[in-house]
């Protein structure tokens, strides 16, 4: 059977999150004047951070906490561990950080050539996010990709995460895609690679941070370019 649909995650496979991140949490920390008021250098704030907020997004994937915990949590836990307790600071970079990453839209390096290259060829596009729905759409948008998907789904829309099945039920049958003729790419082992290969969906591990995970019957790769030679 013909691979027909792709389906992509967003943030760090096509949308380079971490890069974005960083710079607008860099904006936010010199406007704060963080390091004046708390003599901590942002690369010592943001390494924190960076590890703080990785957990917790596991912890969503997981189903062990909800957005509001994290939206609560990932800066006001990020302070707290250099001894600063103000909640306030942390809630300041809350909301000026989901209004203002949306100013910088640097993609993955190759990702534009990519999705030309896969539209040249006929397939089917499509983003499967386990980000916040609002963020999502607006990435999509800003960055200049979203013409290039038949449908974005985003996990808020059922409150699931990948790699629970049913966000994946839910995006195929939206996409009116079947299972064996579709595909999953994306840079988390377990949301991705794990949840996509266990509903039956061909995987490919856009290893972007190194991580050298294998398992039987996935293609690993390290640049979006090598999709080219495999699609």
């Amino acid at each position: 059977m013909k691979m027909q649909h792709i389906f992509f995650d967003l943030d760090n496979t096509l949308w380079d999150h971490r890069r974005n991140a960083y710079l607008t949490l860099k904006e936010i920390y010199s406007r704060e004047r963080v390091q004046e008021r708390y003599s901590i250098g942002f690369e010592e704030f943001h390494k924190e951070y960076f590890t703080i907020n990785e957990r917790l997004w596991a912890q969503i994937r997981d189903g062990e906490i909800d957005k509001e915990h994290l939206r609560k949590h990932r800066f006001y836990d990020s302070f707290l561990f250099f001894g600063i307790d103000d909640f306030e600071l942390a809630q300041v970079f809350e909301h000026n950080f989901l209004d203002e990453i949306l100013n910088y839209n640097d993609l993955v390096d190759g990702a534009f050539q990519l999705l030309e290259y896969l539209s040249d060829k006929g397939y089917t596009l499509h983003i499967l996010s386990n980000g916040f729905e609002e963020v999502t759409h607006r990435k999509c948008e800003l960055s200049g990709i979203r013409n290039y998907f038949a449908t974005i789904t985003s996990a808020d829309e059922l409150n699931i995460r990948k790699p629970n099945p049913e966000i994946y039920a839910h995006a195929l049958n939206k996409a009116g895609a079947r299972v064996d003729q579709s595909m999953m790419i994306g840079d988390d082992w377990v949301a991705d690679v794990e949840g996509g290969k266990a509903f039956g969906l061909k995987v490919i591990f856009f290893d972007v941070f190194d991580d050298k995970y294998t398992a039987d019957g996935v293609v690993v790769i390290q640049h979006l370019s090598e999709l080219k030679q495999l699609l």
